[in-house]
């Protein structure tokens, strides 16, 4: 078995999906920045989506997805990476990996180039699962539980705290024990802003009631003191948060290692970092209590095994960022994965978000059931490209 073709699809926009809150709905790299957000000129990237296809001689194919840099990793693709796995057995996944990783050593390392990488990788396990005639988790180290168990990643920020609370009811009735909300201030709204996020958490905590666990994203748009400051408040509270997501810039792993030590609420990191050598890095200077890297990012399956081992070598849990197949299979084979992240799909008659295109595009995902996930023996990844929006949505 020969690889034949490395094959890039890219998808347009699928709409403006639906608002998910009033005012500012979530806190971002930019909220450090005195700059009026509000009067950016709308618009983005063409590629909203961009899917690897890799195929072998006798027939199968295998699916993967950049996770974010989309058109530049289309390029990368298309005119270096493909070349590094063409005619090559898939089965050498080890050594292909190393060569795309070090081929694109001199542009790369991390960021678009590691997600161009990811994809490809991807794909060759699903080619791998199907190869074997078994789902890809029992490749990577088999079955670890029936189910995975889910928490619900959705709960934007909004002023509307009763919108906030009726959303964060639902899933607890559909099930979840556990859910993640967004914050929606950072250091340019000061202490008036502050107390927004207070509101915000003690909403939800209020609406779920004790026995579900909340975390909350801040989603890179926080500073050291002004995250050691904020989670206090929430402590001194009695709003204990599971974990506070990427308070800080994902390069700040000093600063990282100082909120860690300063406050009692576990901080959670990693999408946006970048093979086991960043993780190695968050590891050795304490700077997280969870890891969340995200498969179609970090580097694939095959560099993700060794993100799980290190972690596992440190008693550290590993949460992947968003759902998707990829990251389901990598926590159904490892113990050190307590759960998994849940984006809930899009309204049947609405554009999904970022986060949700996934919904859309693959078919084969599979919906939660009272807040647990459960995986089938489907060979491969287990999902199939949706054709019809693939059609319909397609770029040249």
């Amino acid at each position: 078995m020969r690889i034949r073709e490395v094959r890039t699809i890219a998808l347009g926009s699928q709409g403006v999906p639906p608002p998910k809150g009033v005012g500012s709905v979530l806190v971002t790299p930019r909220s450090v920045l005195f700059e009026p957000q509000q009067d950016r000129v709308a618009g983005g990237p063409p590629i909203e989506t961009l899917i690897v296809q890799v195929v072998t001689d006798d027939g199968l194919t295998g699916l993967g997805q950049v996770g974010a840099a989309l058109g530049h990793a289309r390029y990368t693709i298309d005119h270096h990476l493909r070349y590094c796995v063409l005619g090559a057995d898939p089965w050498d996944v080890e050594v292909l990996w190393e060569r795309m990783f070090r081929e694109s050593m001199n542009y790369g390392r991390k960021g678009m180039a590691l997600e161009a990488i990811s994809a490809i990788d991807i794909a060759i396990w699903d080619i791998l699962g199907k190869a074997a005639g078994v789902p890809t988790y029992k490749l990577l180290g088999g079955r670890t539980r029936e189910r995975i168990r889910c928490y619900a990643s959705r709960l934007y920020a909004t002023e509307d705290l009763e919108a906030l609370a009726a959303e964060a009811r639902a899933f607890v009735a559909e099930g979840f024990t556990m859910v993640k909300q967004r914050f929606g201030y950072g250091p340019r709204e000061g202490l008036a802003g502050m107390r927004r996020n207070l509101a915000l958490i003690r909403t939800v905590r209020e609406a779920v009631g004790p026995e579900v666990e909340v975390a909350a994203d801040a989603y890179m748009g926080w500073t050291p003191d002004y995250a050691i400051r904020m989670i206090r408040m929430l402590e001194d509270a009695g709003l204990d948060l599971a974990w506070v997501e990427e308070p800080l810039i994902p390069d700040d792993h000093e600063g990282y290692a100082r909120v860690k030590a300063e406050v009692r609420t576990p901080i959670s990191g990693g999408e946006h970092e970048f093979t086991r050598y960043g993780f190695r890095q968050l590891i050795e200077r304490r700077s997280v209590d969870i890891l969340q890297p995200d498969v179609n990012r970090c580097g694939g399956i095959t560099e993700a095994q060794k993100i799980w081992a290190l972690a596992a070598a440190h008693d550290l849990p590993v949460v992947p960022h968003a759902g998707q197949m990829h990251n389901h299979h990598l926590v159904m084979a490892h113990l050190n994965s307590p759960f998994a992240e849940y984006f809930p799909p899009p309204a049947p008659d609405a554009p999904p978000d970022p986060n949700e295109t996934f919904w859309r595009v693959f078919r084969g995902d599979p919906l939660h059931e009272g807040g647990f996930v459960s995986l089938n023996e489907t060979p491969g990844l287990g999902i199939e490209l949706n054709e019809e929006t693939v059609a319909r949505f397609r770029l040249p």
